[in-house]
This record gives C-alpha cells, structure tokens and sequence, in this order.
C-alpha cells in the first residue's frame, strides 16, 4: 500500500483516469481501492489506481464502503452519483459531486476570486474573457486536430471563423451576464447545426431528456464528464462551486458549469455526433471523449484560465 502522503503525487491536471462504474461494488483489498463486479464462473476484482484518478461518477447499481471514500479522499478522487450510462436518472437532475474534505484547501486563488466576485462589473469582465478563450481553444483544437479534420471539422471553416471574429466582437460589447447567456445560446445552436451537417446527422434538435436520440445521449454524457474535471479542477484551487460568473449567482454548483463549458464545445460537441454516426455504444464514445481530454490537455486548460482570473485582480482594479 502506497503511504498516504504519496497519494496526491501526481498533479491532477496530469491524471489520465476518469471512471463511470455501475453494477459493482467499491471496496478496499490488500490496501488497494477496487471494484467488484459479479460475472459468470464468479466474482472479479478491478484496481483502480487512484493516485491517478481525477473523478469516479458511481451510476446504477453501485455501493461504496466507507473505508473506499476514505481512501479515495486521502487521494484527492471526487466521487459523483449519478444515473445510468453517466447522465442524470431524471431531466435537469445533477450530478451529486462528493468532495474530499480538507482543512488545508489553498487560500490563495479563493481569496482572489472572491476580491473581485461581488462586483457586478469585473465578474462580467471574467465572465467575458471566459467565453472568448473558449472560442479560442475550439478554434485551437480544430486546428491540429487530425481526427477531427478527418471528420471534416476545420478551424479556417466559415462558421468556425464566425466564431473567432462577429460572435468574439459581441462578446465584447455584451453589457450583462444575460446578453452574454442569449450569445453563448446562439454559438452553441450554431455548433449543433455546423457538427450535424458534417456528420450528416439530420432534424438535429437539442433535448436532454431523449432517450432515443444517441447524438442527445452522448452530449448529456460528455458533458458530466466535463464537469467531473470542472469540479476537480475547482477542488483543487479551493474555490467553492456556487461563486459563479456566468450560470446565476444562486444556482448550485453553478461554477462547475461555467469552467466546464471552456471545453464542452471543442471536445464533447463534435465527438457526440462522430460517435453517433458511427453507431458507437455509450462505453466507445466514452473512451473518445476521455482520449480528447488527454489529448488537449482540457484540465490543464480549466486550471490555467482560473489561475488567470485570480491573477488579473489587479488588472481589474486599474
């Protein structure tokens, strides 16, 4: 068994693991966090290596022993309870995110957030730069992305350069956090529609309680998985969920949302409706949306554009 103190070694924006587990049990073997899963000819045991794990969403069928959570928190791993295949049971349910507890969470991002949080004005200057960097970042992803250009999404397409230039200018000259909502709802409508005809998926409608529609599935699924590194990345710096700049200042976990919308659009978005058209199960889309992750460095990315928040106070006071 690892000792405790080496259990947060490595960094979790470097972590490579996320798990969706159901039908199993968590417990603690040999000193080793593992999952048991009932087959045929018997029982089976799963390690999890969780001084590499970032989050572990619990779906149906599951249980977890109290000596489990303790490790798992002793490694800094959110356990999220969710419904089956990764998504909520229920329509505008939520994830219902576990957080290790500890006493000696960083001060130093929150106490910046929260110098510029209660006024109006430099949240929605936080608010603004957020969603231009996550219109950067899609246009970066694009750009180098060889999977993604095999499927025929490209940077220099034209609804891509929308993006980059009207919709980044509109960004600029929104006067409140409900002129940015109504901007970010047509760029996000856009991507649906540029992502559909690509795949050549067609009648495409957004409706987070389809339960026929894989296309629909995958974006629900994608996107807890977003908001499982959202919620890590959020732990980790020490700021609480509820201290939004975009989602509404009474919502819970409303944060959450805000740092796991910065990659929603590049990466769960066109990769729900690729693995839609290619009839792939919900564990196959899964492991793309996860590869993708790893691949654009996502958590690095979320953790870099909290850093920069914090670190323009002053910029904002001037």
């Amino acid at each position: 068994m690892e000792p405790l103190s080496d259990l947060k070694a490595i960094l979790h924006s470097k972590r490579a693991n996320i798990y969706y587990l159901e039908k199993c049990r968590i417990m603690v073997k040999d000193g080793r966090v593992v999952y048991l899963t009932e087959e045929k000819n018997g029982f089976s045991y799963w390690n999890i290596p969780i001084a590499n794990t970032t989050v572990i969403m619990l779906g149906t069928g599951t249980s977890v022993t109290q000596a489990a959570v303790r490790m798992l928190a002793s490694a800094g791993v959110l356990l999220g309870f969710c419904g089956g295949g990764g998504t909520p049971l229920f329509a505008g349910a939520e994830v219902e995110w576990i957080s290790p507890l500890s006493e000696y969470r960083p001060t130093e991002y929150v106490q910046k957030w929260f110098s510029f949080w209660f006024d109006d004005e430099k949240r929605l200057e936080i608010a603004k730069r957020f969603q231009k960097n996550r219109i950067k970042y899609l246009s970066t992803v694009y750009s180098k992305d060889r999977d993604l250009q095999n499927e025929q999404f490209y940077a220099d397409d034209r609804e891509i350069e929308v993006l980059q230039n009207e919709y980044s200018k509109k960004i600029d000259s929104a006067s409140s956090v409900s002129d940015l909502l109504a901007i970010e709802a047509m760029i996000t409508k856009n991507l649906y529609a540029y992502a559909a005809r690509k795949t050549g998926i067609t009648g495409f409608s957004r409706e987070h309680d389809n339960p026929s529609d894989a296309a629909n599935i995958f974006l629900n699924h994608g996107n807890y998985l977003a908001y499982g590194l959202a919620a890590s990345t959020l732990w980790v710096l020490g700021i609480p969920h509820g201290f939004a700049v975009m989602h509404g200042k009474t919502r819970r976990g409303a944060l959450v949302f805000d740092v796991a919308d910065l990659v929603k659009d590049a990466l769960v978005l066109p990769w729900a409706f690729i693995c839609s058209k290619r009839g792939y199960s919900e564990q196959e889309f899964r492991d793309a949306c996860l590869q993708a992750f790893t691949k654009h460095n996502a958590m690095d990315f979320m953790f870099e554009q909290i850093k920069q928040a914090c670190s323009s106070v002053k910029e904002l006071e001037t």
